[in-house]
């Protein structure tokens, strides 16, 4: 501005390769604000009227109670829900950045507070005498349904160990879970007997860790039902890796919002039927990115080439 005053626009305009326009809407402002140089300073260039974001109240809605239920689900899992919900209301479904940005800007996060509690230890193990077992070295690679994993998750409520067996198909991702107050190999026999009975497919083989319940009375009816059982090596919790994250998906999912009500009154059997009605909705509802955004059944289904009716069948 001071180059042009001194040596008129032709010169300012060689000396500085700036359109004219430029030039002159610079010197308004700058002899308008009283050639003070601040006056130059680039401001904000948005629009003064902003596209703000439509969406159905009733798509809202679901979003928001989907999250208060089911914390954990992000955006891309939410999308397949929502399509089905806004297809029956004849709503217009908004996009997984659309719900990403209804999740952030309305402030629908609900995870509850509270210490979780975990035992990773689970007491003194007892001494087993050395045989020899079927051991895999690496996460098992499945083309067909039935290659189960099992591992356990101990928590405490009011001072008192509960025990969650957790068992979850390598292919399917079909989880099912029970709870109970022991750990004992008879405990674990009980829970694999109602996995049997809850199984869509047939059980091929089973993998566990090297703890004490999955012997004894566990491994000795797996041998009568002539299933095969193997076992990680120690200290190698990844070779268990598909149970491994099914049982946070279930801790940060269920348990944390479900074990800590008990005040001082803990019921099993209260417990395990919220559990079921959990693992319905996981199932069935709840979709897996690994699974393409589909649900285990509906996975299950679409990659076995079956009716959606062969499920709810009554022959077994």
């Amino acid at each position: 501005m001071e180059f042009l005053e001194q040596h008129g626009l032709k010169a300012a305009l060689d000396a500085y390769s700036i359109p004219k326009a430029t030039l002159y809407r610079w010197r308004k402002m700058y002899l308008e604000a009283g050639k003070n140089q601040l006056a130059l300073i680039p401001g904000s260039r948005c629009p003064k009227h902003r596209r703000v974001m439509r969406t159905h109240l009733k798509a809202l809605n679901f979003i928001r109670e989907i999250r208060q239920e089911h914390y954990r689900l992000g955006k891309e899992k939410i999308k397949p829900l929502l399509d089905e919900y806004c297809e029956k209301q004849g709503l217009k479904p908004p996009k997984v950045s659309t719900i990403g940005k209804i999740i952030k800007r309305h402030n629908l996060y609900f995870q509850p507070a509270g210490r979780v509690y975990h035992n990773p230890g689970g007491g003194f193990a007892r001494q087993v005498k050395a045989r020899s077992k079927a051991r895999v070295k690496y996460s098992p690679k499945v083309k067909q349904a039935g290659y189960y994993e099992i591992d356990t998750i101990v928590r405490f409520v009011n001072d008192m160990r509960v025990y969650v067996f957790n068992a979850v198909d390598v292919r399917t991702r079909f989880q099912f879970s029970y709870g109970y107050r022991s750990g004992t190999s008879n405990a674990a026999k009980d829970f694999f007997q109602k996995l049997e009975t809850v199984s869509p497919f047939r059980i091929t083989k089973v993998q566990t860790d090297n703890g004490s319940e999955y012997q004894g009375e566990f491994s000795e009816y797996l041998k009568k039902q002539k299933l095969e059982q193997v076992y990680i090596y120690p200290r190698c919790p990844k070779i268990n890796g598909y149970v491994e994250r099914a049982n946070r998906s279930l801790t940060e999912e269920f348990l944390v919002s479900h074990l800590y009500r008990y005040d001082r009154y803990f019921n099993i059997n209260d417990f395990n039927d919220k559990i079921i009605e959990h693992l319905i909705w996981f199932n069935s509802k709840r979709v897996h990115k690994s699974l393409g955004n589909l649900s285990p059944l509906d996975f299950w289904i679409k990659s076995s080439a079956k009716s959606h009716m062969w499920v709810t069948h009554t022959f077994f």
